[in-house]
């Protein structure tokens, strides 16, 4: 396990009014950071955050001027049209990015997302499974949507800027967060919102990361993806979700290979995506 680096004291965190990032509101500052908060909407009882859109690029560069990190939460995170997709989640990103190069950021934490790999087919079988079972980091990635092509892209952007730039990004695939899992599919790819803020954690404060690629999700015992490289990281997840398995195999049943939603990782976003409402 790489030894932590001194950890970053003020972080940037976008998309700071969402779901993801709420949870993360709360629990972050525990690990000792001091979070700056940014969102295309007002933050309720959080008067200094910053309100702006991603396409704003002056205001983008005010708010990591002075930071140690970022965590790039910010962006839509359903499916939408091609040209809100890029709009928000390619162009926003790259204009993100290009505000850190400029203000000499030296770590972004980027949120991708398993559905850059939503096509690539579920272990089958009963978990829990064996190392050499599970869905690599280094799978070809395979997009289920214009959403999971945008979180492609935003991986091969980190990727050109450390490479062009020494700007180094932790891109996680995050399953999904959140208090519970609500659907059987999730109990694989669950990460507890305490996880979550332990992988964070570790994202920033991990020595020498270059650009990292890992999953984010819990230790679940139905868990399809190497965790692997988030381990290596320092990542030590303590949740699993198979808690909540019983209830939830009991009014939705167990997933069936035959049909294509529980067929490929990306779950319903390979037929019936669901949609950005905005």
């Amino acid at each position: 396990m790489p030894a932590p680096r001194t950890a970053p004291r003020t972080v940037l965190l976008t998309g700071a009014a969402g779901g993801l990032g709420t949870l993360m509101r709360g629990l972050l500052p525990a690990y000792g950071y001091e979070l700056r908060l940014l969102d295309m909407r007002p933050i309720e009882g959080e008067p200094d955050a910053i309100t702006a859109d991603l396409g704003d690029k002056k205001a983008l560069r005010e708010a990591v001027r002075g930071v140690d990190a970022v965590i790039h939460l910010a962006g839509i995170s359903l499916e939408s049209t091609f040209e809100k997709i890029l709009k928000a989640n390619i162009e926003g990103t790259y204009n993100l990015y290009e505000a850190a190069r400029e203000e000499g950021v030296g770590r972004v934490v980027f949120a991708s997302s398993n559905h850059a790999v939503g096509f690539t087919p579920r272990p089958e079988g009963d978990a829990p499974h064996e190392p050499g079972a599970l869905i690599p980091i280094d799978t070809p990635r395979r997009p289920d949507t214009f959403y999971g092509l945008s979180k492609s892209f935003g991986e091969d952007l980190a990727q050109f800027y450390w490479d062009k730039h020494g700007l180094e990004t932790v891109s996680v695939r995050i399953g999904s967060c959140f208090l519970e899992p609500t659907t059987v599919r999730m109990l694989s790819v669950w990460m507890s919102p305490g996880d979550g803020a332990r992988l964070f954690h570790a994202a920033l404060t991990a020595e020498h990361v270059g650009h990292s690629v890992v999953y984010g999700s819990s230790a679940n015992t139905r868990l399809w993806w190497d965790l692997s490289t988030a381990r290596a990281l320092g990542y030590e997840p303590q949740d699993d979700s198979e808690q909540y398995a019983a209830k939830l195999i009991a009014e939705q049943g167990e997933l069936d290979p035959e049909n294509p939603d529980h067929a490929c990782l990306g779950g319903a976003f390979v037929t019936n995506p669901p949609v950005w409402p905005y």
